[in-house]
């Protein structure tokens, strides 16, 4: 699987036996902290990323600018914006596995306005390998 993220040709996964099929990566192994409580980082693979570009429609823009006038949660584009931010999201734990990690730490969301109408959503964090703490 070619990696999207890096344009580099050097690119090569991580060799199968480095992975750790004991410890999935899955959303508990996911955190904005700078470590995973009972785990300790045993190895750093790097930065991990999903990005995202969205555009509102003309018709989500019209139902926006009615629900603005209502005020309140403008639903239409609390969605535009949890759909962003779910699928950044799953970019970053995409390239965190195809990475060889198990955990992701110190993950982050960046929103900025490229054009009017148009926004780029950003999710990164630290893709690591992790192994519980002997207790």
């Amino acid at each position: 699987m070619a990696d999207p993220y890096n344009s580099s040709s050097a690119y090569t996964p991580v060799p199968a036996p480095t992975r750790n099929p004991a410890l999935p990566l899955t959303d508990a192994m996911v955190t904005t902290a700078m470590e995973l409580p009972g785990y300790r980082v045993v190895r750093s693979l790097g930065l991990v990323r999903g990005i995202t570009v969205r555009s509102r429609s003309i018709i989500g823009n019209f139902l926006g600018g009615l629900q603005t006038m209502l005020g309140g949660n403008i639903t239409i584009y609390t969605e535009l914006c949890e759909q962003a931010r779910s699928a950044t999201y799953r970019d970053m734990v995409q390239h965190a596995r195809m990475l060889g990690g198990n955990a992701i730490i110190a993950v982050r969301y960046d929103a900025t306005d490229v054009m009017a109408g148009l926004t780029e959503v950003l999710c990164y964090g630290t893709a690591v390998v992790v192994e519980p703490r002997d207790t």
